[in-house]
């Protein structure tokens, strides 16, 4: 699943931060909607008549969600799910797991692929309906402020971080690169971490982020062929290879039904807490990305 990296890296090259030109300016000639399961609101037809003819005023993004702002009352927003990308393409090239095609008012087609067709789209009013549950980016709040919030919750630290609600943008690659990082064990209560540990995660978390940001994101396959982050991974990913730090071997947990990569050495569990069950997973097997909307 694309996690806040990727997202990020999207909103930009839709700015016209990158290779190709961006939308801002640009208006929507067309619409083929060819899944109507992606549109969470609203119907197909509904939804081409409204964007066709709108202008996109400003192209941000909220967590992992990208949002379009537009000419009229509406924002398009939209979610990528487990498996969807965007791609530019010209009106010859064959469709491709494509669920969605907008037409530009410079010939361009915007396509979404989504083979898992995971991903949602809304065209609405009340973005705050959607984006308005989401807790706070990263950037958003100081050691202070998230160690209170951290003192409040009794879920293990891992699948906390992976709750939209609590912090918004981060999932499994991010989140486990950052509590090695600040040799916090993914199964540890949130409750139990003292302020300079919830300090230390903070830091550890913007500091993958922005490195993340810079390699724009991670790429394991070709629904997001072009972040670089993926070579510079300390454990996700590595269940059964050693640790880059102290040579133990990565082990690969399950935590609330998710993956979590740990070193237990250079991640120690208080002797309180009991540990969960480990995984035995082949060097580099694991690809599991998904997290909470």
């Amino acid at each position: 699943m694309p996690e806040l990296p990727e997202v990020e890296t999207y909103a930009r090259w839709l700015r016209g931060q990158g290779p190709a030109a961006g939308i801002i300016g640009r208006t929507v000639r067309a619409v083929r909607v060819l899944e109507p399961g992606i549109l969470a609101t609203p119907d197909p037809a509904t939804f081409a008549r409204a964007l066709t003819g709108q202008r996109v005023r400003a192209v941000a993004r909220r967590g992992k969600y990208l949002w379009l702002q537009l000419d009229g009352p509406q924002v398009l927003i939209l979610h990528l799910g487990m498996s969807g990308r965007l791609r530019w393409a010209h009106a010859t090239e064959p469709l491709q797991a494509t669920r969605l095609v907008l037409t530009w008012d410079d010939g361009r087609e915007l396509r979404y692929e989504d083979p898992r067709k995971f991903g949602r789209w809304w065209l609405t009013a009340r973005p705050d309906a959607i984006l308005g549950k989401l807790g706070p980016e990263p950037w958003d709040l100081t050691p202070d402020a998230f160690a209170r919030r951290l003192r409040t919750r009794r879920a293990r630290i891992k699948p906390l971080l992976l709750n939209q609600r609590f912090l918004a943008g981060v999932g499994n690659i991010y989140a486990d690169e950052a509590l090695h990082r600040a040799g916090i064990h993914p199964a540890r209560p949130a409750n139990t971490l003292r302020a300079d540990e919830a300090a230390a995660l903070l830091r550890a978390l913007q500091a993958v982020l922005e490195a993340a940001l810079a390699a724009r994101g991670t790429s394991f396959d070709a629904a997001y062929p072009w972040g670089t982050y993926q070579n510079a991974l300390r454990v996700y990913g590595r269940g059964g290879q050693v640790c880059y730090t102290c040579g133990t071997r990565i082990q690969r947990l399950r935590l609330a039904g998710r993956s979590a990569h740990v070193c237990p050495t250079c991640q120690p569990l208080p002797s309180e807490d009991p540990p969960p069950r480990a995984q035995r997973d082949g060097p580099g097997q694991d690809q599991t990305t998904g997290a909470p909307r």
